[in-house]
């Protein structure tokens, strides 16, 4: 009893002598709690009929219906394949290019240079995806697109690249890097300042070339953040981004476009089958957790201290 007390003084020593820290984390607190923890009530929605005019607890409870419907849909796999495969290729091509980015701004000596590169990669973070989805339609037209333009100048014959299933999925990508790899690279710079100059100096004095010093101080330095972020990445793995599918989607690549984001937005939003929406987002949501605890079961089996 006494040994219980005690934990409590310290604990509440603790607390008061930090109590200005938590101040400042409680905003951040109260917005999880408000936006993430308190909807997830609403996932009950997937186990019922729900109808508006009785509302989450009176609409009635049909267990796996909804789940078994999603299953048994003939559009079910192809668009489960769609979002898997395409998170797998950002995951394969789309989450090095940050690093890679980090790693040659840092060799960057010149200041201004430096910092001017900074700043252009990092602007079209800020564009919307409406925004970029006229400037990709404009630029890849077959009628007027400069892209076209270009290939019809060397003799060849112009393409719908959105139009083509054979093309959708690069353009994806290659939007993808251009609009996020620039504010990504913010972290690992982040972390690459966290390491110890001085390991460089003994590198430079024991005659290691500059990219011998990337290798074996700066990729080691930044390690436990890459690795972070990948269980991150791996547990939104069936996440793609709503807006970049619905804007640059259309009738001719919805073989390969339709993704769980737009999937749900088109059948149960749009129709008013809410049930079958949350049906959808949960079962996203379950996958995902899984993976993100297979992968961080991964990561500590090879010495990492993964995310929990």
């Amino acid at each position: 009893m006494a040994s219980t007390t005690f934990k409590k003084s310290s604990a509440l020593r603790y607390f008061y002598r930090n109590k200005y820290l938590y101040l400042l984390l409680a905003p951040c607190v109260i917005y999880f709690l408000v936006f993430n923890y308190m909807p997830m009530y609403g996932l009950i929605i997937a186990f019922k009929d729900f109808k508006f005019s009785k509302g989450i607890m009176d609409s009635a409870w049909i267990g796996f219906q909804n789940f078994k419907y999603l299953f048994g849909l003939s559009d079910f796999y192809r668009v489960l394949w769609n979002s898997i495969f395409l998170s797998l290729l950002k995951l394969v091509i789309c989450f090095p290019i940050p690093i890679i980015l980090s790693l040659l701004l840092n060799e960057i000596p010149f200041f201004q240079f430096k910092r001017l590169s900074q700043t252009i990669i990092y602007l079209p973070y800020f564009i919307s995806w409406v925004v970029i989805g006229g400037i990709l339609v404009n630029l890849l037209s077959p009628s007027w697109g400069i892209i076209n333009d270009v290939i019809k100048y060397f003799g060849g014959e112009p393409k719908f690249f959105l139009g083509s299933a054979k093309y959708f999925r690069g353009v994806v990508l290659i939007s993808n890097i251009w609009k996020n790899a620039g504010w990504d690279t913010i972290i690992y710079l982040a972390a690459i300042t966290s390491i110890n100059p001085e390991l460089y100096e003994a590198a430079t004095i024991d005659g290691a070339s500059r990219f011998q010093r990337i290798l074996q101080i700066t990729l080691p330095g930044i390690k436990t953040t890459i690795v972070i972020l990948l269980l991150l990445t791996i547990g939104n793995i069936m996440n793609n981004g709503f807006e970049q599918f619905y804007v640059l989607q259309n009738t001719s690549n919805l073989q390969v476009s339709e993704v769980f984001e737009t999937y749900t937005y088109k059948l149960g939003i749009i129709n008013g089958r809410f049930s079958f929406a949350t049906t959808v987002g949960l079962f996203s949501s379950t996958v995902g957790f899984v993976l993100l605890m297979l992968a961080n079961s991964v990561a500590k089996l090879i010495g990492e201290e993964g995310i929990f």
